[in-house]
């Protein structure tokens, strides 16, 4: 697994499966396949792969622990950009198809209603994790202020979670946010568990 990971084709093949939604969101817009309203069928997916691949970058850590395999912090990033990909995507395509580029009526809906401000905000903050995923901002913020800013990501997902789950309370549909709650759950509970530990043996060898 370590190889795989590890060889010249993995990121282009990471690439390819993490563009796949995108592709296949674009062929059912060009056959009509997204059903009697594609709008929000396009938002909603859009949303969704969001929130996945939020779920995918707090995966990286744990698995790299949990299964030895420290190949997978390669791909972090890369996760993590292509969550903002889709973030934006699904911004764009709420601001397009939902509210039709009136930029006055999309700034009144963020303040109206809680769940689009939450997303909003949410997004926001993504910007300044994907703006400093290079090296040269690594080099500049300095690792420790680097790690600080990047935990950014679990109240990015924490705030992802609350717009989904705002979003399917007005159909009272709860089966998928209860999923992406539990998943969410246990990667941030493993963090504190982590933590816990950590300081525990800190404070032993004290």
């Amino acid at each position: 697994m370590s190889a795989a990971l590890l060889s010249a084709w993995a990121k282009p093949v990471a690439w390819v499966l993490l563009l796949l939604p995108l592709a296949w969101l674009v062929a059912l817009t060009a056959t009509d396949g997204l059903g009697a309203n594609p709008a929000e069928a396009l938002i909603r997916a859009t949303g969704d792969w969001t929130l996945r691949l939020l779920c995918g970058v707090l995966a990286v850590t744990p698995l790299r622990v949990i299964g030895r395999l420290p190949a997978l912090a390669r791909f972090r990033r890369l996760l993590g950009l292509f969550a903002f990909f889709y973030a934006l995507v699904h911004l764009a395509c709420y601001s397009l198809f939902d509210m039709g580029l009136e930029w006055g009526d999309i700034g009144r809906d963020i303040l109206k209603r809680p769940f689009i401000l939450v997303g909003f905000t949410a997004c926001v903050l993504m910007l300044p994790l994907a703006l400093s995923s290079f090296n040269a901002a690594i080099k500049a913020l300095g690792g420790r202020r680097w790690q600080a800013l990047h935990r950014l990501v679990y109240a990015v997902a924490l705030l992802g979670l609350l717009h989904f789950f705002w979003m399917r309370a007005g159909k009272h549909n709860f089966a998928e946010v209860a999923v992406y709650a539990a998943v969410i759950s246990a990667l941030l509970g493993w963090r504190l568990q982590q933590a816990w530990l950590k300081r525990r043996r800190v404070g032993r060898a004290a």
